[in-house]
């Protein structure tokens, strides 16, 4: 292949993502499901324009507020990626709720991701505002589509989980209840910077926290990664967990049980404040990768984990919490 060649693809795809995000999104009544929409913002953060894409479901009308869930891409993805892996919009059309896809930033559309405080790429070391992106996402969205604003709830995988902590620290009373995966709260980019920490929570907030007990990209006793190496080091689970164990009011040692023939240890607290319970789910054998059928519809049909399905957990766990906002 020619170097003219490759640039003439590059540029079809770059012109490809620039229509697809500039979609103009439909009048209020006009707004009909099951149908997803690349919509971009009138709003920048550090020079980027933002977008997001937003799943309308089947039973949407328009008359009645329906809940929102906001689904938080890793490092590297992007909002068409999650949509397609996570399962959510497949889950949104059978359940009845809105989904909000952000996108990070990147060079046209690849290589996308957040500033989560501790990690990670361009966005942490510029100090791009992705808090205040995803609360202005939230606010946009509320503004297009009927949006229940006490059932805000918030997802995030890896680098997203990451984000999804900090939002729910320092942006907890927008929502109602929020599921990090295989993220960390905090951590230190290398020795020779501070390690950095999520501010301390806002508000009380149900949170359901889900980790691959083999995860080496961010370890669940935390430390460096033993995949990619280097001097990035992570908090432990435990300690990402904890601020909310704090700041909920859990009282005693969380309930401890398992599932999927033991290949998922789930610790519950459940004496919070508010009804502001905590659950952790730890796969055995599982490493950095959404615990979804995408990936786990492949696996043995012996494997306790064939089919293991996070987003209807996470639903599961959202539905209970209906808010105070």
């Amino acid at each position: 292949m020619t170097h003219l060649s490759t640039f003439r693809r590059l540029l079809l795809l770059a012109l490809t993502i620039f229509v697809s995000a500039c979609a103009t999104f439909p009048q209020a009544g006009q707004v009909k499901g099951s149908a997803t929409y690349d919509v971009a913002m009138e709003y920048s953060t550090g020079g980027f324009q933002r977008s997001y894409r937003l799943h309308v479901p089947a039973g949407y009308d328009g008359a009645r507020a329906l809940p929102l869930v906001v689904v938080v891409h890793g490092a590297f993805d992007n909002a068409r990626g999650i949509e397609k892996f996570s399962g959510f919009s497949r889950l949104a059309d059978r359940e009845n709720f809105i989904v909000l896809y952000p996108n990070g930033i990147g060079i046209l559309g690849w290589l996308q991701h957040w500033n989560a405080g501790h990690c990670c790429g361009k966005a942490a070391e510029d100090n791009i505002d992705d808090v205040g992106y995803l609360a202005a996402a939230i606010e946009d969205v509320t503004a297009k589509l009927a949006v229940d604003r006490r059932r805000v709830y918030m997802v995030g995988f890896s680098n997203g989980g990451m984000l999804t902590y900090r939002f729910a620290a320092e942006k907890g009373d927008l929502l109602a209840a929020a599921a990090p995966m295989a993220a960390s709260a905090g951590g230190r980019a290398s020795s020779t910077v501070p390690e950095w920490r999520i501010a301390d929570p806002v508000t009380p907030l149900p949170l359901l926290v889900i980790h691959g007990l083999a995860d080496d990209d961010i370890p669940y006793a935390g430390g460096r990664s033993e995949h990619r190496g280097g001097e990035r080091t992570y908090w432990p689970v435990e300690a990402s967990i904890r601020p909310w164990i704090d700041r909920n009011g859990c009282k005693g040692p969380p309930a401890q049980s398992s599932l999927n023939h033991g290949a998922v240890r789930v610790r519950h607290w459940k004496a919070c404040r508010d009804k502001a319970t905590i659950v952790f789910y730890g796969l055995e054998n599982w490493g950095h990768v959404w615990p979804g059928p995408y990936f786990t519809g492949d696996l043995p049909v012996d494997d306790p984990l064939r089919n293991f399905d996070a987003a209807e957990i996470i639903w599961e766990f959202f539905r209970q919490f209906p808010g105070n906002t």
